[in-house]
């Protein structure tokens, strides 16, 4: 797990250095972030209006994950409005993608 090269939408390799190689940390924390994204994405959507706080959030939990394109895509969505959401859902579903890729390797 340790020293993988990111697969694209998320850097691996930030969140094992934060959790200092600690397997079931990284573990834990992609399959929260997963179950999160579930209920994120229901929400992002331009009819609700509470849409920029869960951007906001993503952008916080993606970070943190290492998907550094989803955390711009949403930092881009807050500052421009909704008109960036069609790209906080594709960023979302790649950064989903790609953890669930990786945790089928670990």
């Amino acid at each position: 797990m340790a020293g993988q090269e990111p697969a694209g939408a998320v850097d691996f390799g930030y969140l094992e250095g934060f959790a200092a190689g600690d397997r079931q940390v990284v573990a834990d924390v992609l399959k929260l972030f997963l179950q999160q994204a579930e209920i994120w994405a229901g929400s992002l959507d331009a009819a609700n209006a509470g849409w920029p706080d869960v951007a906001h959030t993503i952008k916080g939990a993606a970070r943190g994950v290492g998907a550094h394109a989803l955390g711009d895509r949403c930092a881009q969505a807050e500052a421009g409005g909704a008109d960036g959401l069609p790209a906080v859902r594709t960023a979302l579903a790649a950064a989903v993608a790609d953890i669930q890729a990786y945790l089928g390797r670990t």
